[in-house]
């Protein structure tokens, strides 16, 4: 072998080497950050989305300081106020009326004059009530209207008002100063209290009839989760008058026994008279209700990310996603609702929203037995939590923050209140495989824009959830978690429930959640139409001595408000539309249909003295007129008198035409649920979501979803590994970036 020839190979094996040692530094190199790229839709709308906007921090501060001055009576914060005061229970945004809204939006109009609604509590007076305000024009308010009897067609008593935080603070202060201390023995010995190793849970409704404020305390151990730690200890508080030091116990419950009160608890104690069922002290992390997890950190769990940026935009309240546009806003008591729901830039739904979360209980206790929970009342959107990025949303997802004044006269801030994010599905929205004829596979990668909230009132966290669909669809879901509500376990006990640890009796309840769906299907006029199915006999036309039975399509137009009533568990059409005025490409009229999802239990008899007030869970769906004196479901005012309901919804149906109507879609979905070991530490969210989809029904000519930028098509005789034939052959190339994760931040504890 020649020098030349040595020379030749020597020099291949140190490109040879240099190419190696190129490959292996590739592979070690970090990849590139991901670089966004701006999304599709352009925002166009010049602050259109405004009018539905919730009101700033800086508005409420204005409302507040108009009503100081010009109400000629003293206002105490409702953070400090008593039952005698006279205080701002809260301030949010007033929904201008739908016509003023609809001229502004699409015929020109003024823009309609922004607005507060302030409720306001007047304990001051000889004639003591809750008054609304609606004051404006924000942001410098110049006027007030008192808008109560014109809403509810008269005062509203003062023991309608919802309990402010400061009234459970008082109550917690009566019975740990007076009530209490009147049974030494017996708190130091059988409950070990200390002053502050006991937690109340209040029930509701608060007595039996109208003008009643009396209520069941419950009483657990306060440590983490005391949800599910009950004591046996039930105190009946009559607080009715104006003055605390009237306050009263007027009743006692232990271990399934009625007393006077804890005086005479205290002397049936001493003298050995109870049955004592002492319960073991639990750690302050709770032992068996902790949510601190039994096993070490592991591989990390899947996480989602964009490779090119957000595909969705967010300014202000506006929210724009491929052909999807909406409003959206959060209000004090009723939580998420959306507005101006547009697709392909056609309206079709007016306004989207949550109206009311209703838990009826059993139980042999007294506090569960009575209770009712309407968690309007309390707030689903004053309850609203902060987030936590990763498992509450996406890392990723988009937070907003919530302003709010409820109960005080200072705007609070919930930080990431809110979350919005587009979500792979992990499953194709459409496809097919061809082997048949020609050969081919066409899909759609089913990817939908989710806005979220969470609501946590008490023991339950409702996950508030609107998603769209790139086939048009819409979905309201609501998913439960957060702690059961529990009673003490005694006696007969398994009547009403399953026993979850030695003392703990998880209690039958139901679910019912209210929604208001204002449909406006190519225009504001609509029809309600049913469709379904029925067998037919007929004899086979090629053989008429054979018969077949075939199943044929059945139309209805619902006509009237009491044929679009359907009860909760009768039989409802399968497919039951808003009928627009228009016609596709085949003749068909162009719809929206409503399908629920929903597991609901009994509702309670209509004979019950207090069933108008929630009449609206008599109703899977109702189809009404729209008015503006009819805006929801239900009112604030009816947990603490449902007996006289301020607003009961049964009223609205009274059998009017609603054909070529502007109409309304109240929709009740729920499940019956009877906790177990498993809702031990608590209860997840699997198989306790229910809701309802807004489909398309001949409202397009085709599947709008066949014009989305994500289908994949490729046939036998492509090159489906080239990206311009299959934009998946690409994500080696385009996937392949580092997301950039932000620092973990939280900031749930703040401000409490």
């Amino acid at each position: 072998m020649n020098v030349k020839t040595v020379l030749i190979l020597l020099g291949l094996a140190l490109a040879t080497i240099f190419a190696l040692v190129c490959v292996l530094l590739s592979r070690g190199r970090a990849p590139s950050i991901c670089q966004h790229l701006p999304p599709e839709q352009e925002d166009t709308e010049d602050g259109q989305s405004l009018v539905f906007a919730d009101l700033t921090p800086e508005e409420m501060v204005q409302v507040v300081r108009y009503l100081q001055g010009n109400l000629g009576v003293q206002l105490v914060d409702a953070s400090r106020a008593k039952p005698s005061d006279n205080c701002i229970a809260s301030v949010d945004l007033q929904v201008p009326a739908k016509a003023e809204v609809l001229r502004f939006l699409d015929g020109g109009g003024a823009r309609p004059p922004r607005e507060a609604l302030a409720v306001l509590y007047f304990g001051n007076q000889p004639d003591p009530n809750v008054t609304e305000y609606v004051v404006g024009p924000l942001p410098t308010p110049g006027y007030h209207r008192d808008v109560t009897v014109q809403k509810y067609g008269g005062k509203v008593p003062y023991h309608r008002r919802p309990t402010l935080a400061v009234e459970y603070k008082q109550i917690g202060g009566f019975l740990k100063s007076q009530v209490f201390p009147s049974a030494p023995a017996f708190m130091q010995q059988v409950m070990e209290y200390d002053g502050a190793s006991l937690a109340v849970v209040t029930a509701a409704p608060r007595g039996f009839q109208s003008g009643d404020r009396i209520t069941w305390f419950v009483v657990f151990q306060n440590v983490s989760g005391f949800f599910v730690h009950p004591v046996g200890l039930e105190v009946l508080v009559d607080h009715s008058s104006l003055d605390i030091s009237q306050w009263a116990v007027i009743r006692v419950f232990y271990n399934g026994q009625y007393y006077r009160d804890m005086a005479q608890l205290e002397s049936a104690y001493v003298q050995g008279r109870i049955s004592v069922e002492k319960v073991r002290k639990a750690p302050w992390d709770g032992d068996f209700s902790s949510m601190k997890p039994r096993a070490p950190s592991a591989a990390l769990f899947p996480l989602q990310y964009e490779p090119q940026g957000p595909r969705y935009s967010v300014r202000n309240n506006l929210v724009l996603f491929q052909a999807w546009s909406f409003a959206f806003g959060m209000s004090v008591s009723m939580g998420l609702r959306l507005f101006d729901i547009r697709h392909k830039g056609e309206r079709v739904a007016y306004e989207i929203s949550v109206q009311e979360a209703l838990s009826v209980y059993g139980s042999n206790c007294p506090g569960g037995m009575s209770t009712r929970y309407m968690d309007g009342s309390f707030g689903l959107g004053r309850y609203t939590s902060p987030l936590v990025p990763g498992v509450d949303c996406p890392y990723l997802a988009t937070y907003l923050d919530l302003h709010y004044l409820a109960p005080s006269q200072v705007s609070r801030t919930t930080k990431n209140a809110l979350c919005i994010f587009e979500q792979n599905l992990g499953s194709p929205l459409r496809r097919h495989y061809s082997n048949l004829q020609s050969l081919y596979y066409g899909g759609l990668v089913n990817s939908a824009l989710v806005i979220r909230s969470i609501a946590t009132v008490g023991n339950y966290d409702y996950v508030w959830d609107f998603i769209f669909y790139q086939n048009g669809a819409i979905e309201g879901k609501v998913h439960a978690t957060g702690y059961p509500s529990s009673s003490f376990f005694h006696g007969d006990g398994l009547r009403y429930g399953n026993r979850l640890w030695e003392h703990t009796l998880g209690t039958i309840h139901t679910h019912s959640i209210s929604y208001k769906v204002d449909l406006d299907v190519g225009g504001v006029k609509n029809s309600l139409v049913a469709h379904d199915m029925a067998f037919e006999m007929t004899r086979a036309p090629w053989s008429p001595e054979q018969q077949i039975e075939r199943p044929r399509l059945t139309k209805k137009v619902l006509d009237t408000e009491d044929q679009a009533a359907f009860r909760l568990q009768s039989k409802m059409p399968r497919y039951i539309y808003f009928a627009a005025n228009s016609k596709n490409k085949w003749g068909h009229q162009r719809g929206y249909r409503i399908q629920i999802t929903s597991f609901a239990g009994d509702h309670i008899p209509e004979a019950s003295s207090m069933e108008r007030a929630i009449s609206w869970a008599r109703y899977q769906l109702a189809v009404t007129r729209r008015k503006e004196e009819e805006p929801t479901s239900t009112s604030i005012y009816n947990q603490n008198d449902p007996w006289t309901p301020t607003v009961a919804f049964a009223d609205f149906i009274n059998n009017e035409t609603i054909t070529n109507e502007d109409l309304v879609a109240w929709i009740t979905t729920g499940f019956l649920h009877i906790p177990h070991s498993e809702d031990i530490p608590n209860t997840v969210t699997v198989g306790n979501a229910v809701g309802f989809l807004l489909r398309p029904y001949n409202y397009y000519d085709l599947d709008p979803s066949i014009y989305s930028h994500d289908g994949v098509f490729f046939t036998n005789e492509q090159d489906f590994t080239a990206c311009e034939i299959n934009p998946l052959a690409c994500l080696p190339k385009t996937a392949s970036c580092l997301p950039n994760f932000p620092p973990f931040t939280y900031d749930g504890f703040q401000n409490m």
